[in-house]
């Protein structure tokens, strides 16, 4: 098998040298925390060592300005307004943020479905708790074949007593890129607050999130887009912005300071314009088309070993930069052992729903030969 082929990109191996990876491993989890490049490290080092040689200049004098010229960065990148994005720490924040401030009240539904994050889940089942209310988990089926059909099989959850829809733009645990314009039209058609979980799609896809017409839209920028650990941000629509109640009682001005504490360490969010700068002169394109295809290869060969039907159909409508395979029973505790101690490679795989799944998750640095060698490695593993 000759491909990915990528020849008018350059070599696959020539963006490793732009990441701080260690020796001997094999990094197939970009998904649950990208390394940054060293473009992105100096940047925010260089952050770190400003602030420290005069905290004060930044805290009382310089800071909000860097803090806005950063947002509206992020802003313009992910398509929305600026006024109506705040800093976060992660996706799992922002969504803490969201269901911290939604009045619920006793007898409501929160409707999510089977495909959410286990965080976001516990997030929304104990603000239901508290409130009285329930949270329903609606069950999409696979494989899955069309937007329509995750449409109406989400919204089949819908009831009289639903108040707010949660859904992913980009599944953490099946990896599958769901129809969000689809939803949120259908959403608001229902006269439902529409909340989206965003966590994989910055940098990994194309974003206007004011398009979308979504209340809320929560992501991380440590991702897919390489900015430092402690980056992500919260969209609330104007219509929604007063919804949000801060977490901390300090000095907040604006619903954006609903994270705000004194002593935050503010650089991670400083460093996603470097970020950004780096993905942008690498080529977002060609970035989406080889992730892409790296994924598509991982799903290949995986497929052709285990003989099991992929959860989403051969498109880049359907998956990214990251795809999840089905694996035969076993135990994946051991078998996720196995492949770090015995061949260094690090992914993501475990048990959900019914099935053993492998998220294999593809960066710039990852070549064809990262997935050759977890491929051999799979092998030589099965039945453990």
């Amino acid at each position: 098998m000759d491909w990915p082929r990528l020849e008018d990109d350059g070599p696959w191996d020539r963006w490793r040298r732009h990441w701080r990876l260690q020796p001997g491993v094999t990094f197939l989890d970009h998904g649950s925390k990208g390394p940054p490049p060293r473009a992105v490290m100096a940047a925010w080092m260089g952050w770190i060592r400003r602030i420290d040689a005069n905290p004060r200049q930044f805290y009382a004098r310089t800071g909000d300005g860097h803090m806005q010229s950063a947002r509206q960065r992020l802003a313009d990148f992910v398509g929305c307004d600026a006024d109506d994005l705040a800093f976060m720490i992660n996706t799992t924040m922002g969504m803490h943020a969201i269901a911290a401030s939604f009045p619920l009240r006793a007898g409501d539904e929160v409707l999510l479905s089977n495909h959410a994050y286990g965080v976001v889940r516990r997030t929304w089942q104990r603000a239901c708790d508290r409130a009285g209310a329930k949270l329903v988990i609606q069950r999409l089926s696979w494989p899955f074949v069309s937007a329509g059909q995750v449409v109406e099989e989400y919204f089949a959850g819908v009831t009289p007593r639903t108040r707010l829809a949660v859904f992913d733009h980009v599944t953490s645990p099946t990896g599958a890129i769901l129809p969000v314009e689809a939803l949120c039209r259908r959403g608001r058609e229902l006269g439902l607050v529409v909340c989206v979980d965003g966590a994989h799609a910055p940098g990994m896809l194309p974003l206007e999130i004011s398009k979308l017409d979504c209340d809320f839209y929560a992501a991380s920028c440590h991702k897919w887009l390489c900015a430092a650990a402690g980056s992500g941000f919260l969209y609330a629509h104007p219509r929604a912005q007063g919804l949000i109640e801060p977490l901390v009682v300090d000095w907040s001005v604006s619903w954006r300071d609903v994270w705000w504490c004194g002593t935050r360490d503010f650089t991670p969010f400083l460093s996603v314009p470097a970020a950004i700068d780096f993905l942008e002169r690498a080529g977002l394109a060609a970035f989406r088309r080889r992730t892409h295809a790296l994924a598509r290869y991982a799903r290949e060969r995986i497929g052709e070993m285990t003989g099991l039907e992929p959860l989403v159909s051969d498109s880049p409508d359907w998956y990214g930069s990251m795809a999840s395979l089905p694996l035969p029973p076993g135990d994946t505790a051991a078998l996720h052992e196995a492949l770090w101690t015995r061949h260094g490679i690090e992914v993501s795989l475990g048990p959900w729903e019914d099935r053993n799944l492998i998220r294999v998750s593809c960066h710039l640095y990852n070549t064809p030969e990262d997935i050759d060698r977890l491929v051999e490695a799979l092998r030589e593993n099965q039945g453990r």
